[in-house]
């Protein structure tokens, strides 16, 4: 394997799983390309697996939350630096994405150019989408507008919550990191550009599905649909649910898809008045709902 390049430092930033993979992995080729390495964390993260990785290895660690001190940072750089940015929020500044010296890569949770901007998980399940993947492409001053490094698929499953299709691409995207680190190092990518739309979508942190309403009188599948594309199970990223029972609104606390004869079971002994619906699904199924009155 080829292991000559010219990149002096590599940085990585970010937080969680994808990026503790990242970074462990970029540490273990360290000594093979012999760059420098460093790693920052812009997004606090109440567990964080990479600033352990970093204790462990001796990798240098800072934490920047500012973004106006994170970007003076990074437009300091001086030497030859791959950037590496892995469940990232931070939008790299012009100045820093045009400096000669500079090479950004990024992970984008979907397969682009469909999906661009934050959560997309989300929304590929709500809208509907049979597969999805992920994306790894180099940065412009465009969101999500760079060119395509390497590209993994996955099928969306009917049942599939939102965390659990994270949890898959999480695995895609490490796997295709490790595939095509070596040409990014050797900057012998063929790269494709996106071909997108100036129109496109592009979805934003603080948009949720339906503006987080849904009426009791839509289709059950479509329900259960909004319920599963904001589920990431104990990650609050979107608040709960809300419909109108009785005249009442409601918070929706849990749901669950049961055998239609089991819900014909716990109807008969009463908890339909004690903060649970039920709505019929295919295939001799029904929607459990827990709700909580909220007004």
């Amino acid at each position: 394997m080829n292991t000559d390049t010219t990149f002096q430092q590599v940085i990585v930033i970010g937080y969680g799983k994808v990026t503790g993979e990242v970074l462990q992995y970029v540490y273990d080729r360290k000594a093979e390309y012999g760059y420098d390495l460093a790693f920052i964390e812009h997004e606090v993260h109440p567990f964080s697996i990479t600033e352990k990785i970093c204790s462990e290895n001796g990798i240098p660690f800072e934490r920047i939350t500012d973004k106006k001190e994170l970007a003076a940072k990074l437009d300091k750089l001086t030497a030859k630096t791959l950037i590496i940015s892995a469940s990232n929020n931070f939008l790299f500044p012009s100045s820093l994405v045009d400096k000669p010296n500079v090479t950004i890569i990024n992970f984008h949770n979907a397969l682009l150019p469909d999906y661009p901007g934050r959560n997309a998980p989300t929304w590929v399940i709500y809208m509907g989408e049979k597969e999805t993947g992920i994306t790894w492409h180099y940065v412009t001053a465009g969101v999500d507008e760079g060119n395509i490094i390497v590209q993994k698929r996955c099928e969306i499953t009917e049942d599939m919550k939102a965390y659990e299709l994270t949890e898959q691409l999480m695995n895609l995207a490490g796997e295709a990191f490790k595939e095509s680190f070596a040409d990014i190092m050797a900057e012998c990518v063929e790269a494709r550009e996106q071909g997108f739309a100036k129109d496109r979508r592009m979805y934003r942190s603080y948009e949720v599905p339906a503006d987080g309403l849904f009426e009791l009188t839509g289709k059950p599948e479509d329900i259960y649909r909004l319920l599963r594309s904001v589920d990431y199970g104990k990650n609050d990223i979107f608040p709960p649910m809300r419909t109108v029972i009785d005249g009442r609104e409601v918070e929706i606390l849990r749901y669950r898809k049961i055998p239609a004869d089991k819900a014909g079971i716990e109807q008969s002994g009463g908890q339909e008045e004690k903060g649970f619906r039920y709505l019929p699904l295919r295939e001799n199924t029904v929607l459990k709902l827990k709700y909580v009155c909220v007004k």
